[in-house]
């Protein structure tokens, strides 16, 4: 298998597409033989009617800085503090456990251990001080029985503050495969609790939430200093299905799809958990003794499956749940209980791993109802894990970067409000809001391969206000990231815009929104944070004169599509705030069809054809020159182009779809890449087994060369409800690159 030219497409929620722009007056010219030229544009235009500022929501009370900025560790995991010292532990996903000074001053980090596979948790002992002890939840490659273990090491020496790999002990197993849970927590009690996953990749598969006689989708309730029945651990008397015929002793609680973290409240030794859902709902929830929790009868208070077997308990709702247009894998937190922001105090804290979102709520418990919920902070960060010091204080754990950051004030709270546009017709983006002519200023541009938008035709424009310039492929940030490439820093104030319209019936188009992405640069460095990209959608009025700020929760809409063979209903998905941000993200570059390979084409410029880079070159955009002509820059190709490659066609079409999650930090928790700028057999595809479930296809394979039968990539894009790709803003089958996928995969040795 081969690599050569390649092609990207937007990806998520912004750029992709066709239409061919008109200039600012509100007649469209008549169509004549176009010219081809060296520049498509002779003069740079200054846009200077901006109205894009501020925010249609409130600032939000906090942002998140770096709390340890000397200090940065490699997908970092887990944050826990040590017992007794002041002391974090840290560890690492690919195996490694550090100690490190909670004085930010202080900068030493100390291995502590290498276990040498994955790690999923991390708790010490309450007596460690005495004992040494910590425990590490851990997994080993492939479907095992045992795969997913606890084990307990011994630090010997708590100066040195290291421990022999030969000191482990492996106190619990359960089956690796799908969710694999592996947080801990030392309960007030002193006994080991632990969240299982289900076991499964997708809706439950092995059905084990329900059923008390499997250990996976619990929460489990052990004792490690005690031995009993021929095990290394105990299960205590008062467990509540410990003397259940046919249970697991060491359950706690049920009904559990993957409470990825687990927290206990210090005041009140309740315990906490941040589970992430499946098709809609990420819930929190208050985990009570026998507690059933729904899953996979219910997805939170919501049926999903309820014609399954219930457990022997009622099913309990969670305290909080948030939709998937805000949240898409909920990362649990703790109770507040410092003293630098007295707002937070007795508030359970917590994030979103995929949106970067973070969320209190204040829960009364004597009335059992929340008392507030309130969004914290909104950030660029993979909030993978959280850890509180011996104050109380909570700090945020990036997996990105291992960055560790804290809530800070706000300071834009004090600052005066400007009114954000609510119709596009406000934005200054257009001369001529009902024939969509363009402000003048704006650049239209196209790109190589588009992401797929239901049936839906594009227009696009790049918004640059005043005489500010791009820089030309600075953006490199994270790395190492394997086929990432460069991606271009736009300033303050920049708007990616982006028009969709449906064939409604033949001949006759019909806009449905009108997407932006706004870019603000707060300075500093990308490490740190240093620019900001929202989204926003403005939905088409049915006189098509003007289109109107969208909720930022987002909405669906249907319309009907009449054709020679009928009429259809057709489900539109708007996007909501959140969702924007869950594909531009800062591993992707944020803006993902903008970029040197996506724009290295010819443009149509109102009858003048030019290439989009050198019209870019010579009107001044870059900061800087281009680094070489066009044609020997990189250049990816168009996937709908028969000319070029099957292979590079389908590799191109995935990409565009699926590389701003499938990719180092991408945040899609699938171990594998669809970069189309990496070879095949570097892509981590090629007979991978799936790890979100079989969906009923035999022996399946993430990518089974010459078997699309049996290829999960192929598989996922044929679904159009449960397990769909792509899964965000995505309702019907793209047929033509279901087939060319479907070729390339037949066609490979």
């Amino acid at each position: 298998m081969r690599v050569t030219s390649c092609a990207i497409v937007v990806a998520g929620l912004l750029i992709g597409g066709a239409f061919v722009l008109g200039p600012r007056s509100s007649a469209r010219p008549t169509e004549t033989e176009p010219v081809r030229k060296a520049t498509g544009i002779e003069k740079r235009e200054l846009w200077t009617a901006s109205k894009v500022a501020g925010s249609p929501e409130p600032p939000d009370p906090f942002v998140m800085v770096k709390a340890y900025p000397k200090l940065s560790f490699n997908e970092a995991l887990e944050l826990t503090a040590v017992p007794g010292q002041k002391l974090w532990a840290l560890a690492e996903r690919p195996g490694k456990v550090y100690v490190f000074d909670m004085d930010p001053a202080k900068t030493e980090k100390k291995l502590v251990l290498d276990v040498k596979r994955g790690i999923y948790g991390l708790a010490l002992h309450p007596k460690f001080a005495e004992n040494g002890y910590f425990y590490v939840s851990s997994i080993t490659a492939g479907d095992k029985p045992d795969g997913t273990r606890i084990s307990r090491y011994t630090v010997t020496d708590r100066e040195k503050m290291t421990a022999d790999p030969k000191s482990e002990k492996v106190v619990f197993t359960w089956p690796s495969g799908g969710h694999n849970g592996g947080c801990m927590r030392f309960g007030p009690d002193g006994f080991l609790y632990l969240s299982t996953g289900d076991g499964s990749g997708i809706a439950d598969g092995l059905e084990t939430g329900q059923n008390l006689g499997t250990v996976l989708g619990k929460i489990l309730r052990i004792d490690v200093d005690k031995e009993a029945d021929g095990k290394p651990y105990a299960i205590p008397a008062d467990n509540p299905f410990a003397s259940t015929p046919g249970a697991r002793g060491e359950v706690w609680a049920y009904g559990i799809r993957q409470c990825w973290k687990i927290s206990f409240d210090s005041a009140t030794g309740d315990l906490w958990a941040g589970e992430v859902g499946q098709d809609l709902w990420e819930m929190v929830y208050k985990i009570q003794k026998g507690g059933n929790y729904g899953w996979s009868v219910t997805e939170g208070a919501h049926p999903f499956r309820p014609e399954r077997k219930k457990g022997p308990t009622p099913i309990l709702k969670p305290v909080v749940e948030h939709n998937h247009t805000e949240a898409r894998s909920i990362t649990g937190g703790f109770i507040y209980h410092g003293k630098k922001h007295a707002d937070l105090k007795g508030a359970y804290v917590y994030g979103d791993f995929d949106t970067g979102r973070t969320w209190m709520l204040k829960y009364d418990a004597k009335a059992d109802r929340v008392t507030a919920h309130t969004e914290l902070a909104k950030t660029n960060l993979r909030i993978v894990a959280w850890g509180q010091d011996h104050d109380g204080e909570v700090y945020a754990l990036n997996f990105i970067d291992g960055g560790i950051y804290r809530f800070e004030p706000n300071p834009s709270v004090a600052q005066e409000r400007v009114a954000f546009p609510r119709k596009l017709s406000e934005t200054g983006l257009f001369a001529s809001t009902r024939d969509h002519a363009p402000e003048k200023g704006l650049i239209p541009y196209s790109v190589n391969s588009e992401l797929w938008s239901d049936g839906a035709s594009k227009e696009r424009f790049i918004a640059i206000p005043g005489e500010l310039q791009v820089e030309y492929e600075t953006m490199t940030y994270p790395q190492p990231a394997p086929g990432s490439v460069p991606g271009w820093r736009f300033p303050n104030g920049t708007v990616l815009v982006k028009t969709f319209a449906l064939e409604t019936e033949p001949g006759k188009k019909r806009r449905l929104e009108t997407r932006l992405l706004v870019a603000s640069v707060l300075g500093g460095t990308e490490e740190y944070g240093d620019q900001v990209w929202n989204g926003y959608t403005y939905i088409w009025n049915d006189e098509q004169t003007d289109a109107e700020l969208a909720d930022k929760k987002g909405v669906d809409r249907e319309y009907t599509i009449k054709t020679a063979d009928g009429e259809k209903k057709q489900k539109w998905h708007f996007p909501s705030r959140a969702e924007c941000n869950m594909c531009h993200t800062v591993t992707a570059k944020y803006a993902l069809g903008v970029n040197t390979a996506q724009l290295n084409r010819d443009h149509n410029y109102h009858g003048v054809v030019a290439n989009q880079l050198a019209t870019l070159d010579h009107i001044g955009i870059f900061t800087k020159k281009l680094p070489a002509p066009a044609e020997k820059l990189p250049k990816f190709v168009d996937y709908r182009d028969e000319k070029a490659s099957v292979e590079d066609r389908a590799r191109a079409y995935l990409h565009a779809n699926c590389s701003h999650c499938h990719r180092k930090w991408g945040g899609g928790n699938a171990e594998f890449q669809l970069l189309a700028t990496l070879p095949v057999k570097e892509l981590g595809v090629l007979d991978t087994k799936p790890g979100q479930g079989s969906f009923d296809l035999k022996d399946p394979r993430i990518l089974v060369p010459g078997d699309p039968a049996r290829s999960m990539i192929y598989h996922r894009m044929t679904l159009t409800g449960l397990g769909r790709m792509p899964h965000i803003a995505s309702n019907v089958v793209d047929e033509p690159a279901l087939k060319l996928v479907h070729d390339w995969i037949k066609q490979m040795k």
